[in-house]
């Protein structure tokens, strides 16, 4: 099952397992003193929050602990303006790496600015440095987007991901419900292609931020 930062306790005390979302990893890197760490995207606000409250702890834990998410911005499922908005509201730096745009995971953009472009890591880790210097708590999203030779490949699942939203919705399908359905009809329209994209946009996100990691540690020293 997904953990995220509310199931950790319930883990621990069942001796259980579980894939922890970016809120569970985030909590577990701060304890380590891990203070980078890569994934594919970011939770959000989803669509129609203004009436099911669906906003992913995600958010709220980049709102309170001080780890930097690289990340290929938020799934497009999403609703990216207000996700950006309360990100904002949170204090939480979000960092366009190398472009003004804000990745929207398989797209290079989402038709939203980045709060701030950083074109190399070490300034990125300057930022970083200098967050913890004044004593915020709060974390950072860097967007990287897909790389260049893949946006084709990701243009598709985009497609298949507006067909899929398009379904749930004439299905009446809503909420906890919507994310499996969306994957699950994405992975079928593209035959599988998606997973070539994805594995693509992650590997280019361990490099970013494996660059950044080292840069902060260098300016640490």
């Amino acid at each position: 099952p997904k953990v995220g930062v509310r199931d950790l306790p319930m883990c621990i005390s069942k001796g259980s397992h579980g894939a922890t979302t970016v809120s569970g990893t985030m909590h577990i890197a701060s304890l380590a003193g891990i203070e980078v760490f890569v994934t594919g995207g970011i939770g959000g606000v989803h669509r129609g929050a203004e009436q099911t409250w669906d906003v992913s702890s995600d958010l709220t834990e980049l709102g309170r602990t001080p780890v930097a998410v690289v990340c290929a911005g938020a799934k497009s499922i999403l609703d990216i303006p207000r996700t950006l908005e309360y990100l904002e509201t949170l204090g939480v730096p979000v960092i366009g790496y190398d472009t003004d745009d804000f990745s929207a995971f398989f797209s290079p953009k989402s038709g939203c600015k980045s709060h701030i472009r950083l074109d190399t890591p070490s300034q990125v880790a300057s930022l970083l440095t200098a967050r913890s210097r004044i004593g915020l708590k709060c974390g950072a999203v860097v967007a990287v987007p897909i790389p260049g030779e893949c946006a084709a490949e990701g243009e598709v699942v985009e497609q298949a991901t507006r067909q899929a939203l398009s379904e749930a919705s004439e299905q009446g399908i809503s909420g906890a419900n919507v994310t499996p359905f969306i994957l699950k009809r994405v992975s079928e329209i593209t035959q599988g292609s998606s997973l070539t994209a994805n594995i693509a946009l992650v590997l280019n996100n361990a490099r970013v931020g494996s660059r950044i990691a080292v840069r902060l540690s260098e300016q640490q020293q």
